[in-house]
């Protein structure tokens, strides 16, 4: 949703004037659509089919690989934002732009914790924290 409200806030300003809202462009487009995929992909269980693939891992990558990039898309966006713009409802838009670029920036990093503690096999509930072996 975070990602989803990035590109529509920058996608209805006047973004292809300025080559820096590209980059953001493309990264919240690309990685919401990369999102989308793994979630469809998880909500339908189709990784249990292609067990094959290291998923721990690959969503890790995903994830570490988001966050870099939105960090670039966040700084781009918040450093192209104009507050002397003609265009007061452009400013509105990019400055929210970039307070979500910065919120998904954060998701993407606690997601790239917890995906590394479920590659490292670090992540525990209460029932199996109480198992003990006799």
């Amino acid at each position: 949703v975070l990602g989803l409200l990035v590109w529509a806030l920058i996608a209805d300003t006047t973004y292809y004037l300025h080559a820096a809202y590209g980059w953001v462009m493309f990264v919240s487009i690309f990685f919401w659509i990369l999102t989308v995929l793994f979630f469809v992909t998880y909500l339908l269980q189709l990784h249990m089919k292609f067990y094959m693939i290291p998923w721990p891992l690959m969503l890790m990558i995903f994830n570490a690989a988001a966050t870099v990039l939105y960090v670039t898309a966040f700084v781009t966006c918040a450093a192209a934002v104009q507050p002397t713009s003609w265009r007061q409802w452009d400013y509105n838009r990019r400055a929210a732009a970039s307070f979500f670029a910065c919120l998904t920036m954060i998701a993407y990093g606690v997601s790239t914790f917890f995906s590394f503690r479920a590659w490292k096999g670090l992540s525990s509930n209460a029932a199996t924290s109480q198992v003990t072996d006799h």
